[in-house]
């Protein structure tokens, strides 16, 4: 099967081009001296992780108990669940961990490590780590904070194993320039560092320091401290990513094949069968220096058509126009006639791959194969 005959709207995802950004990503990151645990959130998808570990990462970062299932399954064992876990979840939690799961849970509170502390029976050991907020992004504990400690002490003494402590610097995502991405890396860096020690300095164990997302990963200039780095968009990057300015459109392995089904010639338009179904809602890039709308639209092959936007969305229908209007003249039923296939790159990755349950891989010696991805928590 080629791309000429798949069914449409369809997920595409470079070969090539992914094992690119994931080389880049292992090589820079063994530069600096730490791990990468890679998330498998963006791509859920076991052929993915393989090539990841096939290229050196080690473990990975899981934002489900179905993920850490799943990828538990088919031979990935040292799993981090990054999100802060609840009671109600901890049993399964435990049962894979007693099939030989090395799952490590994430807390960010007294109540949830008390929590997790008399869950603990029959000699079992839970494994946890202590979220930390270096950036006012979204969940976690200030470094400076006494309730860090209280934390710490409620893991400890209720005889839990305190991993060590973990960031995500969620604003990363804002940052425009690489002076700014650099800092952020920084601010990351030292904030997570600071509280491991402050654990240390009150007799605490903790050994794991782990940092990341894809803009600081790549921005870095140095690790010390650090143990490991978690990034999970990189595998296929995005245009959001392109907005920050961590990647280029060519670095980009994911985007959606579709069909031109109509136009509205009156209004500039050209109608495929790609809508927010395919695409996802986010509209990332509406807060960067170019808005790409649902989308930038690219020819078959996968060369961008500057200028031509998905700037509208349906359920089951896209709107493509020319982002000044205009265009080059050409009228659009000429250009882009009924039936012609055009790519589209996602503003999101994790937001679009996860509208298809598999992806058509270009690129293989064997021709397009088709990967499996999974959904659900």
């Amino acid at each position: 099967m080629t791309p000429m005959n798949l069914p449409t709207p369809c997920a595409l995802l470079d070969l090539q081009r992914m094992q690119n950004n994931i080389q880049h990503m292992q090589t820079r990151l063994s530069g600096l001296g730490v791990r990468l645990r890679p998330h498998v959130k963006t791509a859920k998808s076991v052929p993915v992780a393989r090539l990841q570990q096939q290229a050196g990462s080690q473990g990975i970062t899981v934002s489900t108990l179905k993920e850490a299932q799943v990828f538990f399954d088919a031979g990935f064992d040292d799993v981090l669940y990054a999100v802060c876990i609840t009671p109600d979840k901890l049993p399964a939690v435990r049962a894979l961990r007693e099939r030989g799961c090395r799952l490590t849970v994430l807390v960010d509170s007294v109540a949830a490590a008390t929590s997790l502390a008399a869950a603990q029976h029959d000699g079992h050991v839970f494994d946890a780590m202590i979220e930390i907020d270096t950036d006012g992004h979204r969940a976690g504990i200030t470094p400076d904070n006494p309730v860090l400690l209280d934390v710490g002490r409620a893991l400890v003494q209720g005889g839990a194993h305190l991993k060590g402590v973990m960031t995500h610097a969620g604003a990363s995502y804002e940052c425009r320039t690489p002076h700014a991405l650099q800092a952020m890396a920084e601010q990351e860096r030292s904030r997570c560092v600071q509280a491991a020690t402050a654990l240390r300095q009150a007799g605490m164990a903790c050994p794991e320091v782990s940092v990341g997302s894809t803009p600081t990963a790549l921005s870095a200039v140095h690790l010390e401290g650090v143990t490991e780095v978690r990034a999970g968009v990189y595998v296929f990057h995005d245009l959001v990513m392109h907005g920050v300015g961590v990647c280029r459109i060519d670095d980009i392995a994911l985007s959606v094949l579709c069909t031109v089904i109509g136009h509205q010639a009156e209004k500039g338009w050209v109608l495929v069968d790609a809508g927010w179904m395919a695409m996802s809602r986010d509209r990332g890039t509406q807060a960067q220096a170019v808005d790409f709308g649902y989308g930038a639209v690219c020819d078959e092959q996968g060369q961008l058509i500057n200028g031509l936007v998905m700037s509208g969305a349906n359920q089951e229908h896209g709107i493509l126009s020319w982002r000044d209007g205009l265009g080059d003249g050409a009228p659009m039923s000429q250009r882009f006639p009924i039936g012609k296939r055009l790519r589209i790159l996602p503003n999101h990755a994790c937001a679009t791959a996860a509208q298809f349950p598999v992806y058509q891989v270009l690129g293989a010696a064997e021709g397009v194969q088709e990967w499996t991805r999974f959904s659900g928590w």
